[in-house]
């Protein structure tokens, strides 16, 4: 979880609402009759019926005053699939026990509701905990919460309302991949520079499998020869390409619902391999067009990573084409571009070949919409692609139906059992403190 903003308003008053308009009817229709024609029935029923009035009142008065609710939580990351932790102190410094007490809570976040009803005795706390698992992606707020009280007697409801919250960014998870040949940009091998070299040079460090769109003049004939494939010698000190990420939000061509659309799993991929890339000290970019532009040039650092996890988690599906897209693209000499799409029509093909022309060099992740419950079907666009030596890859919902990429491990616990029938904690979720909401 991400701590982005948050709400400090001062509280409002209590508000004390009565919740039986007869009594103060009879108890007036009493004091008339009592002065109009004394008699003790009068009397008894109007020092009874006034004096619960009054102890209801004195009562309702007391834990309006003496009321307070604390609320706290475990401030971090979260992704989709991490638990979400708070505890909650409820304080009554009244001289009158709070035998019911309503928390309503008024969070955004999908699926998770710390409300409570519970009680609290006089000059005492109590304490409990919530916890829930984020389940989508966004920006949420925690809080605000209110409380609602009350007398024993139910002739007055106290409203109290705390207005802290904060804002939650729950990004998408990014997950260990297969192996994803992405074609190189810098054309000459993307060799990596030599931090002890005397002086920049060009020179061969290994080789690598071959790619469409490496030069023939890189291929080195004798592991081609031992290994019956092609391969290419990769070079230090020769430019990489810088990463541009480039993923389809057009509404028009997903397939599937919730997390098993083609949305969540290109949302998935991106933020997955825009994590790859910027620890191999890459420079990545991304675009995407859904119902707002998302323009994030070429950086390195974890500052990057943030600002494309925090646009992931907010992307919608838009009417906007990858076609348009591409012809938006600012790019420059040396450029890897990934493309993620579950599109199958020839179009966003045509709007990207004059990329290619100018020296772009693609690698399309192409989502099978047949594989996720659509109409598409993926073989025409892929002979298209074959015939312009575009690497692609054809991704289906396998890819991230998988153990080992399952989110969500920062903040849930990870069990093991022992031989002798014993739980073993064999992971813990993140140690980190307790934090009230609305404290900097």
């Amino acid at each position: 979880m991400k701590l982005t903003a948050m709400n400090t308003e001062q509280p409002l008053k209590p508000i004390l609402k009565r919740n039986n308009r007869l009594l103060p009817v009879l108890v007036g229709v009493l004091l008339v009759l009592q002065l109009a024609l004394p008699h003790k029935s009068w009397l008894t029923l109007l020092l009874g019926l006034g004096g619960l009035w009054l102890t209801s009142y004195v009562w309702a008065r007391s834990l309006a005053k003496g009321l307070q609710l604390n609320r706290n939580m475990r401030y971090g990351w979260a992704q989709v699939g991490d638990r979400l932790e708070e505890r909650f102190v409820l304080t009554n410094r009244s001289w009158l026990p709070a035998l019911w007490v309503e928390v309503v809570d008024h969070s955004t976040l999908p699926d998770y509701q710390a409300g409570q009803v519970t009680g609290v005795g006089y000059h005492s706390e109590n304490h409990w905990k919530t916890s829930g698992v984020c389940t989508r992606r966004g920006i949420f707020t925690l809080g605000p919460t209110s409380l609602r009280a009350g007398d024993p007697f139910g002739l007055y409801t106290v409203s109290l309302h705390n207005p802290d919250s904060v804002t939650l960014t729950v990004t998408p998870p990014v997950v260990p991949l297969p192996t994803i040949e992405v074609a190189p940009g810098g054309r000459a091998g993307e060799g990596r520079s030599h931090r002890h070299a005397l002086e920049q040079t060009v020179s061969a460090e290994g080789v690598r499998a071959y790619v469409p769109g490496d030069s023939l003049h890189a291929i080195h004939w004798p592991t081609t020869a031992r290994r019956s494939a092609l391969f290419v010698r990769r070079f230090q000190n020769t430019p990489a390409g810088d990463w541009w990420i480039i993923l389809d939000l057009e509404d028009r061509v997903q397939a599937g619902q919730g997390q098993s659309s083609t949305e969540e799993h290109g949302v998935i991929l991106t933020a997955s391999l825009a994590d790859r890339g910027l620890r191999t000290g890459r420079a990545v970019g991304l675009m995407a067009y859904g119902q707002d532009l998302v323009w994030l040039p070429p950086e390195q650092g974890d500052g990057q990573r943030w600002q494309i996890l925090r646009a992931l988690a907010v992307a919608r599906l838009g009417l906007h084409s990858l076609a348009d897209l591409l012809t938006q693209l600012p790019l420059g000499r040396l450029a890897s571009l990934i493309i993620i799409t579950p599109a199958t029509d020839s179009q966003w093909i045509e709007a990207l070949t004059p990329l290619l022309r100018r020296g772009a060099v693609a690698t399309v992740l192409l989502l099978d919409p047949a594989a996720f419950g659509g109409t598409g079907k993926p073989k025409a666009v892929q002979l298209l692609m074959a015939d312009l030596g575009i690497v692609h890859h054809v991704i289906g919902p396998d890819l991230l139906d998988r153990p080992e990429s399952r989110p969500g491990h920062r903040g849930q616990w990870e069990w093991r059992i022992s031989p002798l029938g014993r739980a073993v904690a064999v992971r813990r979720p993140r140690e980190m403190a307790w934090r009230k909401l609305g404290d900097k």
